[in-house]
């Protein structure tokens, strides 16, 4: 028999993996990325912050910002330079406005119950940071001990840092939590987190809990990044997946690989990003309507209903269908689309809908198995106060699609198409190619 000390210090004792805590608002938050330069014609915080009502009425709760601060001259791409190219991290771009600008913009978001987040690049700085000069042991070396940009992509307008120096982390870490304590962030997304120590990160989280609830994103994705440092990381394999049946490379088994993995691998307090489109997918690998064609409103419905945070990033919900410059001026075309009013629609329902909440307060995907399992996706999410049942087919396939086991029966209204309806074991349902039901607990 063990004795109370023995007890205190069980091995087989399960202890909890995240020991960060999540900030209540972001329960059932939604998240839209803004790229400054290509936001509005003027290209500045001023100009962006006359949207933030249109985009509290599109359901948006999260800001995320791309980089504000000065751009590297040395080795620049294009005219402008990209915003990942960091010259200083204390500095805001000319281009978008000053850090008064940037704190009106803060302030004027948290006045409509908003919160924005800043992108931050740890990884990496532009050839002709202050940096260089002040503390050139700070950076990674190649072969030759020159100054390395990231080893086997195309960045050959930046250079990489090297967390094994202590001051380095000190420093970046003093400069995140500037951008807090001066401007009023409400967190941060991490560029290439996995590039970065976690330690290093799990310290930023404490010293910015320090001053107030923040929320952050990882651009990665891996378990360990959730543990003491990110709120959420990136669904890259989700879009993956999603992507490949759209265009007919792979059918649902491959999206079941990933619900698998995100349901038993990655803690429930965790949040995955899921998004048709970012800044990276629009410049370098096709619009949202190249990516996914016929299956693009069925992937939006998944990436809202389905488990995970929805992204939009700016001009999706004006239908934007071109790839944005990254190294230009390139101005959004802004007008209605039913794109936005699918969004709209959407995060409307992820709000009124508890089950469809983030992390921890949301209820898990169960599978609802079909007739027509490789094309036709069926899936219930479920608390004690919501329920939701959704049927998408990701074919170009018309399906009558009959459903196995009792978890979907009982009484819906169908969202879409607000029409009352009851689900028992002899119900079959025809959903034409690409086509979606969501119906709700009534």
């Amino acid at each position: 028999m063990r004795t109370e000390s023995e007890n205190s210090t069980n091995p087989y004792q399960p202890t909890p993996y995240v020991t960060l805590e999540n900030p209540e608002w972001i329960k059932s938050a939604t998240i839209y990325q803004i790229n400054t330069r290509q936001f509005t014609k003027e290209g500045t915080f001023n100009a962006a912050r006359k949207h933030l009502p249109r985009l509290k009425d599109l359901g948006v709760d999260i800001i995320w910002l791309m980089p504000i601060h000065k751009i590297g001259e040395k080795n620049r791409k294009g005219t402008l330079g990209s915003p990942y190219s960091v010259k200083d991290y204390y500095s805001v771009n000319p281009e978008f406005g000053d850090i008064d600008d940037v704190k009106e913009f803060i302030a004027a978001a948290h006045e409509m119950g908003m919160y924005v987040i800043l992108d931050w690049i740890a990884n990496h700085t532009a050839w002709d940071s202050s940096l260089v000069e002040e503390h050139p042991e700070w950076y990674v070396r190649d072969w030759k001990g020159d100054f390395r940009p990231t080893p086997w992509w195309d960045w050959t307008d930046i250079i990489d840092l090297d967390y094994g120096h202590e001051g380095l982390r000190e420093y970046m870490t003093d400069a995140m939590v500037y951008w807090v304590e001066k401007a009023g962030f409400d967190g941060f997304r991490a560029d290439v987190a996995g590039l970065v120590p976690v330690d290093f990160w799990n310290n930023v989280r404490r010293e910015l809990e320090k001053i107030k609830p923040v929320f952050m994103l990882a651009e990665w994705e891996s378990r360990d990044l959730h543990a003491a440092a990110f709120d959420m990381t990136y669904a890259w394999s989700w879009w993956d997946a999603v992507h490949n049946i759209a265009m007919g490379r792979a059918d649902l088994n491959s999206l079941f690989v990933y619900y698998s993995w995100n349901e038993r691998a990655f803690p429930k307090e965790s949040i995955r990003m899921t998004f048709v489109t970012n800044h990276d997918k629009n410049a370098w690998e096709g619009t949202m309507f190249e990516n996914f064609g016929d299956a693009l409103e069925a992937a939006i419905v998944l990436s809202v209903a389905g488990d995970g945070m929805p992204l939009i990033y700016n001009g999706q919900e004006a239908g934007n269908d071109r790839a944005l410059e990254f190294f230009e001026k390139d101005e959004i075309e802004w007008r209605e689309h039913p794109i936005g009013d699918l969004y709209r629609k959407l995060f409307s329902l992820k709000k009124e809908n508890s089950a469809l909440w983030n992390g921890k307060w949301g209820a898990t995907m169960i599978k609802v198995p079909n007739s027509a399992q490789t094309d036709v996706l069926s899936f219930v999410r479920e608390n004690d106060k919501s329920k939701v049942f959704a049927v998408l087919n990701f074919s170009d396939q018309n399906h009558h699609v009959s459903f196995r086991e009792s978890l979907y029966h009982g009484n819906y209204l169908e969202y879409f198409s607000n029409k009352e309806t009851g689900l028992t074991s002899t119900t079959q349902l025809e959903i034409e190619p690409w086509g979606y039901r969501v119906f709700i607990r009534r």
